[in-house]
């Protein structure tokens, strides 16, 4: 039989090697075409007397990148309409079988009788690590590149072919349950130290092993079908199963709050299948996954973090009539904090960079930076000194703008100041080469208005990078009235090239997402003047799903900024632009009380010298409010929600100012540049799964009781009125994704 995925050969020792090479890919994924075919060769190997066991081994680099969600996203449609059409035990039931056929066609693996062994080289996430587990043997490369591990709780789902029930007969219950709750892979050294594989070789020696291992007399037995199968920690009620569990609660519910329900159910699926024999355990996997499959946060999670996220980082926000760029030098003006480290990653992405300081001492301190980022990253393992070595050498630094005369796109990155940045605009454009892109890396200051003092505003465009730049995903990419296609689409290829997610916002004071941010810093701060206690506003934000609270991220992006930022908005647009009460609060904290925030020891907190202890909220923040409230007779829900619905509110007066165009870049820039509460899938998606009418009932209860900030835009109400989501009415705006 012919596959497409999947070539299958068997050698004169009756050994059978499947190698996956999807046509087409650079990865293999678990999508429906390979399940389906695999389980067709499981059967052909097992019922083929020929064969004497089995090698499962990639014809790529990678073993598997994971599971395709698109064909999980089918599941879920199909199990709606069924739902609407046959009832919902049919539904149940269907969705039910479909989450457990693979699950059964590995487990035929396990029980085939004959060996099989799986090499793993590169990645083997998701599905795909699933295939290896209930192979009887797991030969890995020793390649520093390859990792392994269950990252579906990140999309709001669990491992549904056997991960919850493999890893943790294989690993310790606490590393398996890390494993599972945090989704994040680990090395070849980690994995053979936790059981989850045989040995550790060269690649071009993997399948050599595998065959060895078949020929010597390969077991065709899972330790969990022995009969003297113990448990790595133990039984579920022994000593140090009861020391696990209940601690490992504890921590789910410290981290999460108990807002995603996949997390939750990998617990139970875990403590349930572990007092069980393996198959009744992997239908106990299969339920729960067909169960969280129907719930609103693995459909939002899914939707954003995966296909939205995919699409964008594939360029579907890219004009089609722009031939692809190849970004090989850039130069980054005003090389601080910030600008360093946008030339780092740029280096570290195989570019050359320059970085242009008014002093060359600054310039040099730049590099400096970068060789402390990378040092640190070695000490960690997670680098190399030759990796050091061959950035920095792309590095050059200088204080002569005559440097990016053959540079291909050049970005500022000087003092957020409307005359600063016209100077340095002034001193880079008679040495831009043609066809150069200028981008300025504001976070607030509209790109129009700043393209005024450039010559060719067509080649002008804002690229606003999330500090801190190595950790955050995100980029922000604003397009100004004159900006041109040539421009958005370089700015869009070089994000790519330096493995970011762009997002494509409209020109507007503060883009998309530092509005979004200001709101749920200035409703912490609203709630402050109205007494709730402090400790109270910031645990609320965090229950609600925000990843820190107000205060502290106010601390973090520091006070005396944000009052220079409301001063300014003031200036340009009149009092009524900020709010006053909150704009006295600053001026009492910055000016009064010589508070900036973290980047003085003091703001909302107190911080320990040199970072020794943990921080603490000031005790004479008491003396600033004005009242104080009885925290028992506030209602913590509705605090959660009010952090919530003030973001998505603004997010949707973005859509309404033009700013968002594409609900794709809402939600996934909501997530990524701010920490919206991923379990929601994004600003919008929030107010979509909760349903128009409902939410816009909500604003009007919280604009009776705290104000205009929670009016509903007028696109709001309509689209409650007509029963319409932002997914379907902007449908017309998200462009297919290139193949």
């Amino acid at each position: 039989m012919t596959f497409k995925n999947f070539k299958l050969e068997t050698d004169a020792d009756g050994i059978a090697v499947v190698t996956w090479d999807i046509p087409g890919r650079s990865m293999n994924v678990l999508d429906e075409t390979s399940a389906s075919e695999l389980e067709q060769i499981v059967k052909q190997t097992t019922a083929d007397s020929a064969v004497k066991g089995v090698v499962i081994t990639t014809g790529k680099e990678a073993f598997c990148g994971g599971t395709d969600l698109s064909m999980v996203e089918r599941m879920s449609k199909e199990y709606t309409w069924a739902l609407k059409e046959k009832g919902e035990i049919t539904a149940n039931q269907m969705l039910f079988e479909q989450s457990r056929r693979l699950s059964l066609a590995l487990r035929s693996i396990e029980t085939s009788g004959k060996p099989w062994a799986a090499t793993i080289n590169g990645l083997a996430l998701g599905g795909g690590f699933e295939i290896t587990l209930c192979c009887h043997y797991r030969v890995v490369a020793d390649n520093p590149e390859t990792r392994l591990g269950l990252p579906e709780v990140k999309v709001g789902l669990l491992p549904g072919v056997g991960g919850t029930q493999r890893v943790p007969r294989l690993a310790p219950p606490r590393d398996a349950m890390m494993m599972l709750l945090k989704g994040d892979p680990v090395t070849v050294d980690k994995a053979r130290q936790l059981n989850l594989v045989h040995a550790i070789l060269p690649a071009a020696d993997l399948i050599k092993a595998a065959k060895d291992w078949i020929k010597s007399g390969g077991k065709a037995v899972a330790p969990w079908d022995e009969k003297d199968f113990n448990l790595p920690g133990g039984p579920i009620y022994s000593k140090n199963g009861m020391m696990t569990f209940p601690g490992g609660n504890a921590i789910y519910r410290r981290d999460t709050y108990d807002n995603y329900p996949a997390a939750r159910a990998i617990m139970s699926c875990v403590y349930e299948g572990l007092q069980l024999p393996i198959d009744s355990a992997l239908r106990v996997e299969s339920r729960y996954f067909a169960k969280i499959l129907r719930s609103n946060e693995a459909a939002a999670m899914m939707r954003s973090l995966y296909l939205s996220r995919q699409e964008l980082d594939k360029g579907s926000r890219r004009p089609k009539n722009v031939p692809p760029s190849k970004i090989k030098k850039v130069a980054v003006i005003g090389a601080g904090f910030v600008g360093a480290s946008v030339g780092y990653i740029s280096a570290r992405a195989g570019k050359e960079v320059v970085l242009i300081n008014r002093h060359q001492e600054n310039s040099e301190n730049a590099k400096t930076r970068v060789k402390s980022v990378f040092d640190d990253l070695i000490r960690r393992g997670h680098s190399s000194e030759s990796d050091r070595d061959a950035t920095l050498a792309r590095m050059s630094a200088t204080v002569d703008y005559a440097a990016i005369k053959d540079c291909d796109l050049i970005i500022e990155s000087v003092f957020e100041d409307r005359s600063v940045k016209s100077a340095a605009y002034a001193k880079a454009e008679p040495f831009l080469k043609e066809g150069a892109i200028f981008a300025t890396n504001t976070s607030t200051l509209p790109i129009t208005s700043l393209a005024g003092a450039f010559k060719d505003q067509a080649k002008f465009i804002g690229i606003h990078f999330f500090s801190p730049v190595e950790k955050m995903m995100l980029v922000e990419i604003i397009v100004g009235k004159n900006t041109g296609d040539a421009a958005l689409a370089t700015a869009l290829d070089y994000v790519r090239q330096i493995g970011k997610t762009p997002i494509v916002v409209n020109d507007f004071r503060g883009f998309f997402a530092n509005r979004c941010v200001a709101r749920y810093i200035g409703e912490g701060n609203h709630m402050f003047l109205e007494g709730v206690p402090p400790a109270m506003i910031e645990n609320c934000a965090k229950m609600a799903g925000m990843p820190v609270g107000p205060l502290s991220l106010s601390d973090e992006t520091a006070l005396d900024l944000r009052l220079k930022i409301m001063r300014a908005t003031e200036a340009d647009l009149g009092p009524n632009a900020i709010d006053q009460a909150d704009k006295n609060l600053m001026v009492e904290l910055v000016e009064k009380q010589g508070r900036f925030g973290r980047k003085n020891g003091k703001g909302f907190y107190d911080y320990p010298d040199k970072g020794k202890g943990r921080k603490s909220l000031w005790r004479g923040l008491a003396d600033l409010q004005p009242k104080h409230l009885d925290p028992d007779t506030l209602s913590v829900e509705e605090l959660k929600q009010r952090f919530l619905v003030v973001q998505a509110v603004e997010a949707v007066r973005t859509v309404e100012d033009n700013v968002i165009t594409d609900p794709r870049d809402a939600d996934v820039g909501s997530i990524l540049g701010f920490g919206f509460a991923p379990f929601t899938g994004g600003t919008l998606s929030y107010i979509e799964f909760m349903g128009t009418k409902k939410f816009v009932e909500l604003c009007r209860k919280f604009e009776a009781k705290y104000g205009s900030r929670f009016t509903p835009p007028e696109l709001l109400v309509e689209m409650a009125e007509k029963g319409e989501t932002f997914y379907g009415r902007f449908a017309s705006n998200r462009q297919p994704v290139p193949a």
